[in-house]
């Protein structure tokens, strides 16, 4: 497939693009500043800008292309992580303003050319707990996409419920389009493994804001992957994580004693991620390839 893909220059899409490049996809990165990488092509564009989005979207992939006997055709898929991956890193009016933008411009453009298949990052913040002021508890566990209210208190967090709104609303307006909203949780690089992982297991508490939750940046090219061989959902939101919580003891044992007035809606695998992945492993038969206790040794 051709994919564009916002953002790939980011902790993220540096790790996602290779995969969807080993399964044969070809790629355009869409970012501000180039990734590191011979086999894709940076574009830099102002999503900001709706006219730079659309005339990305029909763009050459690379300078190869110009010796086509015809112009390329539009993108078979887009991914839309590019944004300001979290508070603080400008005024918050400015990072909610260009979230949304991004986004609404992402969408709108892909359905009106005719993109039959769009992704775009949404966040864990949006369960209310990751960017909460002082301490905050979940509502319930786990966490599922179809039945959790979302009440988030923090701009970047309600940029994000933004998007969802955004690709809900545009999936119904351009029937036969899918719009999936991953709801990413902590992006884990390989190296972060043997950095971080004894720090989070020795000190439980310090995950409450990732709900105990990861995803591999690899098994999220994986999961973008998996969306695009899955037609015909429409509008989706999917927790994007990987399977299981990132402590040794088991989950429900875990969470009723750190958590002991918070209600465990329904029977949790042994070691299930309360951010629960179990939507995305059903519908769009993911299947997690690096599980984070193939790399942390036991002690």
């Amino acid at each position: 497939m051709r994919i564009v893909f916002t953002g790939g220059s980011g902790k993220a899409g540096k790790h996602a693009i290779p995969y969807l490049l080993s399964q044969g996809h070809q790629v355009l990165n869409l970012d501000l500043v180039p990734l590191d990488n011979p086999d894709v092509y940076t574009l830099k564009t102002d999503l900001t800008d709706s006219g730079q989005v659309f005339n990305a979207f029909t763009s050459h992939f690379n300078m190869s292309e110009y010796s086509l006997p015809h112009p390329p055709p539009i993108p078979d898929a887009v991914v839309h992580f590019a944004a300001y991956a979290r508070n603080l890193l400008v005024p918050d009016n400015e990072m909610f303003a260009s979230n949304v933008k991004q986004t609404y411009n992402v969408i709108e453009a892909a359905c009106k050319l005719g993109i039959k298949k769009v992704i775009i990052a949404s966040s864990e913040t949006v369960y209310g707990v990751c960017f909460t002021q002082g301490e905050s508890d979940y509502h319930s566990f786990p966490l599922e996409e179809d039945t959790y209210d979302c009440d988030p208190e923090d701009s970047y967090a309600t940029s994000k419920l933004c998007g969802e709104r955004i690709a809900r609303s545009f999936a119904r307006r351009f029937k036969g389009t899918d719009i999936y909203a991953f709801r990413i949780g902590n992006v884990i690089e390989p190296h972060e493994y043997a950095l971080n992982f004894p720090k989070y297991l020795a000190d439980p508490p310090c995950r409450k804001r990732n709900a105990w939750s990861y995803i591999d940046a690899r098994d999220l090219g994986k999961l973008c992957h998996c969306a695009f061989m899955k037609n015909g959902l429409g509008f989706q939101v999917f927790n994007a994580t990987n399977n299981t919580i990132t402590l040794r003891e088991k989950t429900k044992d875990f969470l009723e004693r750190e958590s002991p007035n918070i209600k465990i809606t329904r029977e949790l695998e042994d070691y299930e991620a309360p951010l629960t992945n179990i939507k995305a492993r059903k519908l769009l038969d993911f299947e997690e390839e690096h599980n984070w206790r193939d790399y942390v040794k036991e002690k």
